[in-house]
This record gives structure tokens, sequence and C-alpha cells, in this order.
């Protein structure tokens, strides 16, 4: 009789290890909570404008199909560890405050930007690049870099 107890609660002991093991596994399988996305970013740009975009530049005579070919020249460059975004910021912006700034937006909150901005800025990873990105302004490189 003793054997049977002690059989039995050795497959009880098992059964309950298993059952933990289980939980355990469900749990880490299962999808964390999304993480809040930061209040505040800090970014560059890189704006490159087009005749006929908003407040462009007098001395920017490219069409926008012309702009948006080079917008994605410089971002294909900033995607490239060998290029660095404050150089290509102050060698290719059309944001005359971006050249002085080399690019640099600041702290930035979604209210701060256009929609448009805030989208492609707020989905990045820091010293991630965007794609590139159409406003009222031109085409938009953008870099996450806080």
């Amino acid at each position: 009789m003793q054997e049977q107890a002690a059989a039995s609660a050795s497959a009880a002991a098992a059964a309950s290890a298993s059952a933990l093991a289980a939980a355990l596994a469900s749990a880490a399988a299962a999808p964390k909570p999304p993480k809040k996305p930061p209040e505040s970013i800090r970014a560059q740009q890189i704006l490159i404008a087009y005749k006929g975009a908003h407040k462009a530049p007098k001395k920017v005579t490219r069409t926008k199909e012309e702009a948006r070919k080079r917008a994605e020249e410089v971002r294909v460059k900033a995607t490239d560890a060998e290029f660095d975004f404050t150089e290509l910021a102050r060698q290719y912006s059309d944001d005359p405050s971006g050249q002085d700034r080399e690019g640099t937006m600041g702290t930035i909150t979604r209210n701060d930007v256009m929609k448009e901005i805030a989208d492609a800025a707020f989905a990045l990873e820091i010293d991630q690049v965007s794609g590139v990105v159409e406003t009222p302004f031109g085409f938009h490189v953008i870099k996450r870099n806080q």
C-alpha cells in the first residue's frame, strides 16, 4: 500500500511539474504588451524641396519628380554607415534652418510637427532612418536620434 501511495504521489508531482512547465511556456510565448510610445524624441531631417512646394526657396528649380529621386538618393546614403547624416543635411537640405542647425529638429512631440513627419519619426527606432516622407514642403528623410 505504501508503494501505491508513493507511486500516486510521484505521479501527482510529475503531473504538477508538467502543468507548471506548460504554464511557463505559455506565458513566455504570450505576446508582450505594446511598448508605450515616447512623448517626445530628438530627430534630424533633410528636406528636398521642389519648385512650387510650400515655402520652397526661390533658388529651388527642380521638379517634384526630380526632388523625389534626389530624396531617395539621400535616403540611401543616410542608411549607409559610410555617410554622416549631419553632413548629408548640410550638403543636401533645402531647409535653411536645417542647414544652419545640421538638420536638427531638436526635441519634438507629435504636436510640434506635421502628421506625416510625426508618424514617420515616432515609428523609428533610435538611429534608424525613415523612408522618403512627402509633405507640402517637399520630401523629407528623417533620422531619430533619441
